[in-house]
């Protein structure tokens, strides 16, 4: 049996660029693809914590160190610039593979620099 399990994230991206013209997908600042482990091409699903959108897209690369997060094509309807977003990419594997996995996790500020990395999200108080 496999499991979907969330492979990494970056965690409130702020958009820097919304292209409806684009031909789509979302360009993300290449340190933030190595760092994160998202690749090139790689399907993604975003969520806007500040309209409350999730939609599917995949990303490619922007200059390295630009700090862009650029939602582009018919997605760009759904960010604009300024929202703060979840930039997540998942990954199947076997239960055993699951039973060991850690999850790249960066944490960024409202100007896309890391505020932290992390392998776990902390358990949700009641």
């Amino acid at each position: 049996m496999h499991l979907t399990l969330l492979k990494c994230k970056l965690h409130r991206a702020c958009v820097t660029h919304a292209e409806v013209d684009y031909e789509g997908s979302c360009a993300i600042d290449e340190d933030l693809l190595a760092l994160s482990g998202i690749r090139e091409y790689e399907q993604i699903q975003i969520y806007n914590v500040t309209n409350g959108e999730r939609f599917t897209t995949y990303a490619i690369r922007a200059e390295a160190g630009s700090r862009v997060i650029s939602v582009n094509g018919a997605a760009a309807h759904k960010a604009a610039p300024g929202d703060r977003v979840i930039i997540c990419a998942y990954a199947s594997m076997s239960e055993a593979e699951a039973e060991v996995f850690k999850p790249d996790l960066v944490y960024l500020n409202e100007h896309n620099r890391v505020i932290r990395t992390g392998d776990a999200i902390p358990a949700q108080a009641a």
